[in-house]
């Protein structure tokens, strides 16, 4: 069966970095969407950022937009995304997920990792 396993997360304090990494223990196919999202603590787990596997297409939220970068390595079937300025709010599990639909909704997706802990200290 499909495997992603997300690392990276930790403590960090507000305005520092952190880049979490998404493994696939399979090659990833050109179709494929892989998406980052996270859940705080009390709250319903929400879209971070998405980028294609094939080529440069990448979405994020507004939430993140300028802070985050999601960028991935074919070589290691592997999908970054580089927290920048975290902030508080930026505290929750993040899950990474494949699919195949250039969508936010996480309906979209079908494999699923088991999320890592950021927790951004005020």
């Amino acid at each position: 069966q499909v495997q992603l396993v997300e690392s990276g997360g930790g403590s960090v304090q507000a305005g520092g970095s952190l880049r979490l990494s998404c493994a696939a223990s399979w090659r990833i196919y050109s179709s494929s969407v892989i998406g980052w999202f996270r859940q705080a603590p009390g709250k319903e787990r929400e879209f971070v950022a998405l980028t294609r596997w094939s080529r440069d297409s990448t979405l994020y939220a507004d939430s993140v937009k300028g802070r985050f970068i999601i960028s991935r390595d074919s070589a290691t079937n592997t999908v970054y995304l580089q927290m920048n300025a975290l902030k508080p709010d930026d505290t929750g599990v993040y899950y990474c997920a494949r699919g195949s639909q250039y969508s936010t909704a996480q309906s979209s997706y079908v494999n699923w990792g088991q999320g890592t802990q950021v927790t951004v200290a005020s």
